[in-house]
């Protein structure tokens, strides 16, 4: 178990019991005490390096570097998809993005899939989604309130848009409004407009700080460039070409207006008396590299693209602590459910994160599995150590397709040695025996999501 301060853990819940049903119940599901409110804020592509508590220098994230001192920050945290819908379908399902049926951007929910929504109401929670949806048109189970659009950068720019209630209709944007402060006006409405006698989950889904696409670029609040013009060059930046030159300084600034959000919305539920018992998630889908590997912004296994920032406070998560093991997003699905006391599919991939806090997580797994899609299909192992990634093998003009279950090693860095990954060692026969043993651990991972045994051979040459 990780080592997270020398405060006992207060609060959170015992490991689930299994039962008949199939299906984990959480414990604490027996309690007097009402369950805790959750407050899910989302980030779509913002590295974890942005926060102040993970390193940044600037004075970002005044408001996040708070909320981890009081609340829980996992050091080491991953996407298992580091593209923007199938990242989703994970968090929304509990299942790796194959599973979920959303391997790619542009892949549709199944209607009627199980989701953390349609879990939290059935435990007697209001479920309600504001913000970027990119799964398709079944709104996953928010019945209570749902103000979104499916690819909120194609219906919104970085100032006006709009996004669609319930019914369908068009819900625009204040004029003159920046998009990060427009969908938190929304949000802030929407708690003050909660049901007092029921528990809730918001989940409000930016798209900041994701470049716009119809742009190009990155866009901040106006004054971004100037505002943020002395920032430390990230170490995996320095030195290659990219786009972050131009675009960091705003990028930043999407980052100082996302740490201003937060500060509204805990600020909210102060003023209506729920911040004593809500439960903060604070994340993002995947991380960014700046076209520097390989002339893409994600959708690669380097460390930028898939760590990210995890911050939890309430219901449990408290004391400032620190958690250095190795987490997924696929963890997230099963701790709500756990701190509403919610039942917990079995087929869930992840798991509670409670158990990093109260000791019932000592067998906790000491790597993350990852899937990568669109530019190239690719399957890797990230552990404390190493990280090792594998490709399938593109078809070639004239000749037949490489079976499906054919995987080529395409990365192997040394974390310890290397930490922004400049030296790839994948061809490196000194290092024949890790691989090896790596090849072993993603066999098993990709198991265990439901994949088909992989035939792995070395890289060419």
């Amino acid at each position: 178990m990780a080592q997270i301060g020398r405060r006992e853990f207060l609060g959170g819940c015992m490991a689930a019991a299994a039962g008949a049903t199939g299906l984990r119940r959480a414990a604490g599901a027996t309690s007097a005490r009402r369950p805790p409110n959750i407050l899910f804020i989302f980030s779509d592509q913002q590295r974890w390096d942005t926060l102040g508590c993970y390193g940044q220098k600037l004075p970002v994230t005044g408001n996040l570097d708070r909320l981890a001192a009081e609340g829980v920050r996992f050091e080491h945290a991953f996407t298992p998809q580091p593209l923007c819908a199938p990242a989703r379908s994970v968090l929304q399902t509990g299942l790796y993005a194959t599973q979920a049926g959303v391997p790619r951007n542009g892949a549709r929910l199944k209607p009627g899939r199980f989701t953390i929504a349609r879990g939290l109401a059935a435990a007697g929670y209001q479920v309600g989604y504001i913000g970027k949806w990119h799964l398709g048109p079944d709104h996953g189970g928010y019945k209570d309130y749902w103000l979104a659009s499916n690819v909120l950068e194609h219906t919104s720019g970085a100032y006006g848009g709009y996004m669609r209630d319930a019914s369908g209709k068009k819900v625009s944007f204040p004029e003159g409004r920046y998009r990060v402060d427009a969908v938190t006006d929304f949000a802030v409405r929407r708690l003050r407009d909660q049901d007092a006698e029921r528990p809730f989950f918001l989940f409000v889904s930016y798209v900041e700080p994701h470049h716009q696409n119809n742009r190009g670029r990155f866009i901040g609040p106006a004054g971004s460039q100037e505002r943020w013009k002395d920032y430390v060059v990230p170490a995996d930046l320095a030195g290659r070409r990219g786009d972050w030159k131009k675009n960091f300084p705003d990028y930043l600034g999407c980052c100082s207006a996302l740490d201003g959000a937060v500060g509204r919305l805990r600020e909210e539920l102060g003023r209506r008396g729920l911040a004593e018992n809500t439960l903060i998630v604070y994340a993002s889908d995947h991380g960014c590299h700046f076209r520097t590997r390989p002339g893409e912004y994600k959708r690669t296994c380097h460390e930028n693209a898939i760590r990210v920032p995890l911050i939890l406070h309430g219901g449990g998560f408290a004391g400032g602590r620190v958690v250095r093991d190795l987490v997924s997003l696929v963890d997230l699905p099963p701790t709500l459910l756990t701190a509403a006391g919610a039942r917990v599919p079995e087929t869930f991939r992840g798991r509670a994160l409670q158990g990093l806090l109260d000791g019932s997580g000592a067998s906790w797994p000491d790597d993350v599995f990852v899937q990568i899609s669109e530019n190239g299909i690719g399957r890797a192992v990230r552990t404390r150590r190493w990280k090792y990634c594998v490709q399938r093998p593109r078809s070639k003009r004239g000749r037949p397709a490489p079976p499906p279950d054919v995987w080529i090693e395409q990365y192997l860095y040394d974390l310890d040695a290397d930490y922004i990954e400049r030296h790839n060692l994948v061809g490196d026969p000194a290092h024949a025996k890790v691989r090896a043993e790596l090849a072993e651990r993603l066999k098993r991972r990709m198991a265990s999501a439901g994949e088909k045994p992989p035939v792995i051979r070395p890289a060419a040459g």
